[in-house]
């Protein structure tokens, strides 16, 4: 009787199984919050043993850090010198009008502001939004309360975020980027200005 060689155990695709962890984390982020969710419920719907959260990730808080992070167009603010208007306006389109496909079509932050009482994503919140791109506007804007008009020109872009894809108000879910880009382009320059 001849011996059949035992078949290799079948290799893991690393890359593959964390994108599946990461998917699964945003849809289940999104819906029930940080503390609502657990890491087993994470695990099982990437068909994962849950210990692979922590060997890809090391926590859930990492891996909450990582699923909902908004990651800025790449090459957005390479240019110091590219003006605050024309970085609204990319932001405009590619995240207040962009796909969420990612995210199962749900804006982002609403996994943010649905955890927004656990005291862990408040500082990962506000660590995204004021050392990030708030302050990268403060940075570009001359003049007298420079933060401040940055603060709020980044209040524009998240409040229309929230109010289309959380709040479903009716005039801003079914206006098109083309429609708001002119009344958003007029604010901005207006907060832009000294």
């Amino acid at each position: 009787m001849t011996e059949q060689p035992v078949p290799a155990p079948r290799r893991r695709d690393r890359a593959a199984t964390r994108a599946a962890l990461l998917d699964a984390a945003r849809l289940r982020f999104s819906r029930q919050g940080f503390d609502g969710t657990g890491i087993r419920e994470i695990a099982a719907d990437a068909g994962v043993d849950p210990a692979l959260i922590s060997r890809y990730f090391g926590s859930k808080r990492k891996l909450y850090a990582e699923a909902v992070r908004l990651d800025i167009p790449v090459g957005l603010t390479a240019d110091p010198h590219r003006p605050v208007p024309h970085i609204a306006d990319a932001l405009l389109r590619e995240v207040v009008f962009g796909d969420w496909e990612k995210f199962h079509g749900e804006h982002p932050f609403l996994a943010m502001l649905r955890s927004s009482g656990n005291p862990a994503v408040r500082e990962q919140l506000h660590a995204q939004l004021c050392e990030g791109y708030v302050r990268d506007f403060a940075d570009r804007l001359d003049g007298r309360d420079a933060a401040l008009r940055a603060e709020l020109i980044g209040a524009l872009l998240l409040g229309m975020g929230v109010m289309r894809s959380i709040v479903g108000t009716p005039a801003l879910s079914e206006a098109s980027f083309e429609q708001a880009r002119p009344l958003v382009a007029r604010l901005v320059r207006a907060l832009s200005a000294e």
